[in-house]
């Protein structure tokens, strides 16, 4: 698999008839490792290696409807309310971040309404703040960190 712009982890590969396997931490499980996997794993670490996001957060592919369509996020970082913080969609490294890619990620977070949206293929990340009321999207220069609650 390709370097990416994120860094390294400790992962474990294994082979199993035709596919890769790679272990994720969270569903605590081997996965299919696809080039969006490669991808998501890599932010998943991402979060808790460097930016502290404790584990129990993270939810992977989890299911929400948006005009009676099923759809699955690739990420979604929840606050300690349990309320969406953090909106992440996985592209594989060749797929170009794109318009339509935003339109697909902010049409999801209608529904979730997190304030934070990340987009990424692992080499481009980009990531901006949600207005629900004016309806604007400041990009940020960085990705928040975990903010604890006091």
């Amino acid at each position: 698999m390709e370097a990416l712009n994120l860094p390294p982890f400790e992962y474990k590969v294994t082979k199993s008839g035709a596919n890769y396997l790679i272990f994720d931490i969270l569903r605590r499980k081997q996965v299919v490792l696809t080039p969006e996997e490669w991808v998501r794993q890599h932010f998943v670490h991402y979060l808790i290696n460097t930016l502290a996001y404790p584990k129990s957060l993270i939810s992977i592919e989890r299911g929400t409807n948006y005009n009676k369509l099923q759809k699955r996020t690739d990420l979604c970082v929840y606050n300690a309310e349990g309320k969406p913080h953090l909106l992440v969609e996985c592209k594989a490294s060749y797929v170009p971040i794109t318009q339509e890619v935003v339109r697909q990620v902010s049409t999801y977070n209608q529904t979730l309404r997190a304030p934070y949206l990340v987009i990424t293929n692992g080499l481009q990340h980009y990531c901006w703040q949600v207005n629900f009321e004016t309806r604007q999207f400041q990009p940020l220069q960085e990705i928040p960190v975990f903010a604890s609650p006091l």
